[in-house]
């Protein structure tokens, strides 16, 4: 077999292997051979049918099997003893390749496309800036943040009238002699303005007629409102009395030891001064974060930029409609091959700073990002304070499962690689609301 090449483009090599009957007819008749051994054909013992009948039934497909099988171990050849660092998988050249003549059984010429990786060149110094914004956390977003905390573990309490959308009533439904008792209604529930402006100011006791068609638009909450199935509600009549029976509102709760001890464990928050110096902690971490995570974006965006790294983008095209076997058009492909492009070249940077800075990536580090997703999922559960023996046994269970250990993977080496982009770029930092920050990270 004759492999030959030339260079396409500075990123695509063309790649020719010339296969001749001698290359491929010891394999093809080794297939063959194989083929007899377990042949099963009627009128001979298995294994000992004529040669003859075996290459008559299986010849064209053993001398395919032998061709692939060869054109296979030339690539890979090719590929390791030139120690070409490639993208993707080589490719059949679309203008060059002729059609291949099977039956005649004579030479046989392949063409392929290899697309090599470019090289990533990139140093970094305190010339290069990249802007960190930080939140300006004023005393009045203190004051609003503990508000919400408050909420966020208070409870229902008895109200006098209806005065915000974020209320709630305990009310009787009546249409003719139909009584609906004791439903609960949500006021962000109620879409339709003017009938929600009907609802305030109302108290225990108070009647108002409602179209409950118009004041509760989703069907699912309608069904429950009026404590019927979702096929039910065709056939009713929309127009109801709702009787107020009683008000309800979110009570901000107490700032007293239970709470200290609820949200931060027994013993830590002793006083009130302590609680609001522990609120402002958390408000830092919770906003430094989303200075890290816009931090990350803006940094990603500068190297990428900064590297302006050449790409083979017709040949990444056609690998990645090949790759997919036809899950996509060519059209969505291209829909959304600047995302694609964009994530290509920043794994190869960070590939390129791992190498580099030889940034390692232990066990420990792996285990303690995905008990940070354990807490954050606990939380949002509404269990702030689990045990660390917990959390390690589902961190665990999370390394564990192969998708989710590679996604904590990535975002380890992810934050190894920004981490050492940060102590050699200067952070050009910038005030902003917390407003503004959050639009920023959205």
């Amino acid at each position: 077999m004759k492999v030959t090449q030339r260079n396409a483009d500075d990123l695509t090599l063309v790649v020719t292997l010339s296969i001749g009957k001698e290359d491929y007819a010891p394999k093809s008749k080794k297939i063959l051979s194989d083929y007899r051994k377990n042949a099963d054909i009627k009128g001979f013992r298995k294994g000992m049918a004529p040669m003859s009948m075996i290459e008559k039934m299986h010849g064209q497909s053993a001398m395919v099997d032998a061709v692939n099988g060869l054109i296979s171990d030339g690539l890979n050849n090719f590929i390791n003893d030139n120690k070409l660092n490639i993208i993707g998988e080589p490719l059949a050249n679309e203008t060059e390749q002729k059609p291949v003549d099977w039956q005649s059984g004579e030479d046989m010429e392949f063409v392929f496309d290899i697309a090599l990786a470019p090289k990533v060149e990139l140093s970094l110094g305190a010339d290069d800036k990249v802007v960190y914004y930080e939140a300006d956390i004023t005393k009045e977003e203190q004051t609003k943040y503990q508000s919400n905390v408050l909420r966020q573990y208070g409870q229902l309490g008895v109200a006098d009238v209806i005065a915000d959308d974020e209320d709630f009533i305990i009310a009787d439904l009546i249409q003719g002699e139909t009584r609906i008792e004791g439903t609960y209604v949500a006021l962000r529930s109620v879409e339709d303005k003017k009938i929600k402006k009907q609802f305030m100011g109302k108290k225990a006791g108070d009647e108002f007629e409602v179209d409950v068609n118009k004041a509760f638009a989703n069907e699912t909450d309608r069904a429950a409102l009026l404590k019927v199935t979702k096929e039910e509600l065709a056939g009713i009549e929309p127009i109801y009395t709702i009787v107020v029976k009683e008000v309800k509102r979110f009570v901000e709760a107490e700032i007293n030891q239970e709470l200290f001890d609820k949200m931060f464990g027994a013993g830590v928050v002793t006083s009130a001064e302590d609680f609001e110096a522990k609120i402002l902690e958390r408000m830092k971490s919770e906003y430094g974060h989303e200075s890290d995570y816009r931090f990350m974006i803006d940094a990603r965006d500068f190297l990428i930029e900064k590297a302006a790294i050449s790409v083979p983008e017709e040949f990444l095209k056609r690998w990645l409609y090949t790759a997919n076997e036809g899950k996509f058009k060519m059209e969505e492909i291209e829909k959304d091959f600047h995302l694609f492009l964009k994530d290509f070249r920043w794994q190869m940077i960070r590939q390129y700073f791992v190498k580099e800075q030889n940034l390692q990536i232990t066990r420990e580090e792996l285990l303690a990002q995905a008990m940070n997703i354990a807490a954050y999922q606990f939380s949002m559960y509404g269990l702030p304070n689990v045990p660390q023996e917990q959390l390690k046994q589902y961190a665990e269970s999370l390394l564990s499962n192969e998708k989710e250990g590679k996604r904590i993977f990535d975002k380890v080496e992810e934050d190894k690689v920004i981490g050492y982009v940060r102590t050699v770029v200067k952070l050009d930092k910038k005030k902003v609301s917390v407003e503004k920050l959050r639009e920023l990270t959205n």
